[in-house]
């Protein structure tokens, strides 16, 4: 959603008292101030629910009558996993007798009590939320500070303070709190529930009230869901100081041009332990200092931007005709090379320890056996050079969403387990997601 938002203005006020905003959500981009649901009628006149640039979330409501801020939280916990799904509930009721109560904040069904500032509404206060003012989800007013990542079942009830439980709730088994469709809720005259489900209508009210949203910007359908949570290139790797530029929801990598003439590094955010796994890598802009494969954990603690020169990495180094590096030694050469444009496909078995690289749907190199360093968990993992007379190395990965940064793939192959590739993918393997390790990992 980086360059997406939502937006609804309501032809009517509802209950301008007592709502419940509710949304799943998996951050890309940290460090960055990101709105999540927003009114305004001016810069005077606002509601504002983002992160600070620090990580923590904030609620905020403002109005000109005194020129006071009427409402705000600021939480001391900060939010930084980009791995995993957090659930917001922000459930507020104006007439509750004891100030504290008149906005209550959740997240993964815990309710947020510690605050670095609080202030809360006079009793009866009349909020922005339900009025006939401009709602927005993904972004402010001004058309700035886009949320970047994933957002699921976005959803308002009119007339009601509800607990977290009417959308989520602890399995029983792992004690991870998961999501659970509402059902029984009077969602009143501007209620919603945006379940995003519809890939060519993403803005589609499923409450039964028709209040749909208008899509703006390139924002897409994605099958990482609080549900199955797919792998995505973690930001928070920053080995030696140097890394990736991550875009398109954390999926499409390049090298940091700024960062000069050095090695960089994109890690997936899962990683692998056992079972069979598939994944495809579009080169967006390839040259011979190009490597792609996988590394293990042992290299997450080296500090240092590149795993080639460590034991635990096992790749395809698109160099000096094409070659295989493991643990710092070059094994095998003159295998052909990658062209921009090229797929690479990525058939990592955690059973067998081995990894078979394909280049637009044909075997290229298989069975290479992996490095025995670092195999408690090893993950899927690209290693560009920049250099300033060969350009900056760029690539976009698909772990099963279906989707080259932007692009759609166009002709889905045979693909297990609901994920969406562009070839065949191997018999036995799968995506890289939460399902798919829970089962067959």
């Amino acid at each position: 959603m980086a360059n997406t938002y939502l937006n609804r203005t309501p032809s009517s006020s509802g209950n301008r008292k007592t709502w419940t905003f509710s949304a799943w959500f998996k951050r890309s981009k940290i460090a960055a101030g990101q709105k999540i649901f927003c009114v305004q009628g001016d810069s005077s006149n606002l509601f504002e629910c983002y992160f600070n640039s620090n990580d923590t979330l904030a609620f905020y409501h403002y109005s000109s009558n005194g020129g006071v801020t009427d409402s705000f939280l600021g939480t001391n916990q900060v939010f930084r996993d980009t791995s995993a799904w957090y659930h917001l509930v922000l459930a507020v009721d104006t007439t509750q007798g004891t100030a504290s109560n008149r906005v209550k904040m959740y997240v993964n069904g815990e309710q947020i009590t510690s605050f670095s500032s609080s202030s809360y509404f006079n009793q009866n206060y009349d909020t922005y939320i339900n009025m006939t003012y401009e709602h927005r989800i993904g972004a402010n007013v001004n058309d700035s500070q886009y949320f970047d990542g994933y957002m699921s079942h976005a959803a308002l009830v009119d007339g009601q303070a509800l607990a977290p439980t009417v959308f989520g709730s602890t399995d029983s088994t792992s004690g991870i709190w998961t999501f659970k469709n509402p059902s029984g809720v009077t969602w009143g005259t501007n209620g919603f529930h945006l379940k995003f489900e519809s890939s060519g209508n993403l803005g589609l009210d499923s409450s039964g009230n028709s209040n749909t949203f208008t899509v703006n910007g390139n924002g897409r359908q994605a099958l990482d869901t609080p549900s199955n949570v797919n792998a995505t290139l973690n930001p928070l790797v920053n080995n030696a100081g140097e890394m990736m530029l991550l875009t398109n929801g954390n999926t499409s990598c390049q090298s940091n041009a700024a960062q000069g003439n050095s090695w960089k590094l994109a890690v997936s955010t899962l990683g692998m332990t056992s079972g069979k796994y598939y994944w495809e890598i579009k080169f967006d802009n390839v040259h011979n200092c190009y490597n792609n494969g996988v590394m293990g954990s042992n290299i997450l603690t080296a500090n240092t931007s590149n795993p080639m020169n460590q034991t635990g990495y096992t790749g395809f180094y698109n160099y000096d005709g094409g070659e295989i590096r493991k643990d710092n030694v070059v094994t095998t050469q003159d295998y052909g090379t990658y062209a921009t444009n090229d797929i690479m496909g990525v058939a990592c078995d955690m059973d067998n320890y081995t990894i078979t690289f394909y280049k637009n749907g044909s075997a290229f190199v298989s069975n290479v056996a992996l490095s025995t360093t670092g195999r408690d968990v090893v993950f899927p993992c690209s290693v560009f050079y920049n250099t300033n007379n060969t350009g900056i190395p760029q690539a976009s990965y698909n772990f099963g969403n279906g989707y080259f940064g932007t692009t759609a793939i166009s002709s889905a192959g045979s693909n297990g387990n609901g994920s969406l590739f562009e070839y065949d993918v191997p018999s036995g393997y799968y995506a890289l997601n939460t399902k798919n390790i829970n089962t067959y990992g």
